[in-house]
């Protein structure tokens, strides 16, 4: 199948990217790497009037490491954590991350920018830096804003960008003594996510993010709060809470499947 017709424009500013797709009436998308975007066109499962190509704006690919939080640009590809080539300021974790997701081409092409703007409920980046406490840094024609990315995301390919708004990066708080366990299942190598769970240290507190369990990244408050003071069977009785709090309607294998990736992230994290 090919994608329904559209106009193409590769504006040189940000400013000139963010006026072409602000245009009211008119369907835009902005693409960089285009790893998921591309196959959605092609199928017709998201159609545009006018595609933005953003992918060579330098003010997108900065990278930046203050005292306080490292500043990752939008268009930095999964394939530059993998490599090593950003400061770590995670301990691993985001290297882990990203070398799981998809496959190495797939990696090279796409962006941690392009994974949290479409919000695909099985995407990997998501959940990883809601677990971190990251924050979104969005421009837009009256200028810049930032919000947390547990706020920035609202649903199933849903977030909080207005007409004519682009995601320019994010801010990772920096806590090179964090712990952290990653634990992911799908149904084989390089397939969407059945299940992600992301556990960290944070400020003196145990963070429990899941993944591909509802529409968006949800926090496991119950998980995170018997991580280390409950039993074996406390643990088990938080994470049904959580889930039947956050996804009720999944069935009893999706259930397993769930808490084994919260647990066996759990187990990760207590072991470093």
């Amino acid at each position: 199948m090919k994608a329904a017709p559209f106009d193409y424009v590769r504006p040189a500013t940000l400013k000139a990217a963010c006026a072409a797709l602000a245009e009211d009436g008119v369907a835009t998308a902005a693409i960089a790497g285009g790893q998921s975007l591309l196959p959605m066109l092609s199928l017709r499962v998201a159609i545009v009037d006018r595609l933005v190509d953003i992918g060579r704006l330098e003010e997108l690919k900065e990278v930046t490491l203050t005292p306080d939080v490292l500043r990752i640009g939008a268009l930095i590809t999964h394939a530059a954590f993998e490599d090593g080539n950003i400061p770590d300021v995670s301990n691993g974790l985001m290297r882990r991350v990203a070398g799981g997701i998809s496959y190495r081409a797939i990696r090279h092409h796409g962006t941690i920018g392009g994974s949290v703007a479409l919000a695909d409920p099985a995407a990997d980046w998501p959940g990883c830096l809601m677990a971190l406490g990251a924050t979104v840094r969005i421009a837009g024609l009256c200028g810049e804003r930032s919000e947390p990315v547990a706020d920035f995301i609202k649903g199933q390919y849903a977030t909080s960008l207005a007409l004519g708004e682009i995601v320019l990066g994010f801010e990772v708080p920096r806590r090179p003594a964090s712990r952290w366990g990653f634990a992911k299942a799908a149904r084989k190598s390089g397939a969407f996510a059945n299940s992600i769970a992301v556990a960290v240290t944070r400020d003196e507190a145990i963070v429990v993010v899941l993944t591909a369990a509802s529409t968006r990244p949800v926090l496991m408050s119950n998980a995170g709060a018997q991580a280390t003071a409950g039993t074996e069977s406390a643990l088990r009785e938080a994470v049904a809470a959580d889930l039947a709090a956050h996804a009720p309607d999944i069935d009893a294998y999706q259930q397993r499947l769930h808490t084994a990736t919260i647990l066996h992230a759990l187990r990760e994290m207590r072991r470093q």
